[in-house]
């Protein structure tokens, strides 16, 4: 049988979530697919429970550590397909995930990537569905019109395990930056979503699993750097770069990236750099959130009685 997709997963220390990963895979309804397994450097036992799988589609890599950015790309580059889909470790497809994404490509094959819909796992164990904005209602399918808007205002449309993009495309944009620990997939999408249409559809195609063990997007750090779509897409602004049916989508979606990164730092008492930053931010969608984190510059002591809440949460669970 060809093979359709490549599926990468980046494994680093998901030991405990590999085998969930791997068997969402092999349920799909189409079958033609391989799947490339890179892992960066883990102490643990995933690997093994990579190698205990006797179907010929998978493929272990093992490497020194990188991290994720170049562990998916260098994924990306022993593909042997046209389409390259991503999965991280710890979530999961259901079983029509595959078929659906094909069924978007034939439908619209000038999209820069493909997405199903995806609902998220949370701490509390709670499945709901990601906040979409800007998307009319299920079961609508086909191509968004304004990804950054839709980005802007509610989770993104498109998430690292859901999303297939063109091996051709892929390369085009110079895949995911790496010597970032947060935020390069964001990038690699919205250089997509600047140059191509994105093709999205209602049906479930995922599980993203918050309450997943070592996610790197929990790590408590200060956010210094500016993401870098955020630092690209304002060098395009200024350039006139930027389709100006796009300039007002993009700069709304620029403000609610760097609001983040001032939240961080306000949370570990970086007030100045997060008062630079806010004053930075241009926007007519989220003045209110704006204003709510300018407060907090003001008044950090939230995050104090916060902390004191969730460890009182923690002495009762664990009582």
């Amino acid at each position: 049988m060809n093979k359709k997709f490549s599926v990468i997963i980046p494994l680093y220390n998901k030991g405990s979530h590999i085998a969930r990963a791997i068997e969402s895979i092999l349920k799909q309804t189409i079958q033609n697919f391989e799947i490339i397994v890179v892992d960066d450097h883990s102490s643990d036992g995933g690997p093994a429970i990579v190698k205990s799988y006797e179907d010929p589609r998978i493929t272990l890599i093992e490497q020194d550590h990188r991290g994720v950015s170049y562990t998916r790309n260098h994924g990306v580059s022993l593909a042997t397909t046209d389409f390259i889909a991503f999965l991280d470790a710890d979530d999961e497809w259901m079983p029509t995930h595959l078929e659906t994404i094909l069924r978007l490509i034939e439908k619209y094959p000038e999209a820069g990537m493909f997405t199903t819909a995806y609902k998220k796992q949370t701490a509390e164990g709670k499945i709901q569905w990601a906040n979409y904005k800007c998307i009319p209602d299920a079961p609508w399918e086909g191509l968004l019109s304004d990804y950054f808007r839709s980005a802007a205002i509610g989770n993104s449309p498109v998430n690292s395990s859901v999303v297939v993009i063109p091996r051709g495309i892929f390369h085009e944009m110079g895949g995911f930056p790496e010597g970032y620990w947060y935020a390069e997939d964001a990038d690699l999408f919205g250089k997509i979503a600047l140059k191509y249409p994105v093709a999205f559809s209602w049906e479930f195609g995922a599980i993203y699993h918050e309450e997943a063990l070592n996610r790197a997007c929990d790590i408590e750090y200060p956010r210094n750097y500016e993401e870098p779509f955020v630092k690209n897409a304002r060098d395009a602004l200024m350039k006139g770069a930027i389709r100006p049916d796009l300039v007002e989508s993009v700069n709304e979606f620029i403000t609610t990236r760097e609001m983040h990164r001032a939240y961080r730092n306000i949370y570990h008492g970086n007030l100045k750099t997060a008062q630079v930053i806010l004053k930075q931010c241009t926007t007519k969608l989220r003045n209110n959130e704006k204003m709510k984190l300018l407060i907090l510059v003001k008044f950090p002591v939230y995050f104090f009685l916060r902390d004191i809440k969730r460890n009182l949460i923690k002495m009762v669970r664990k009582k």
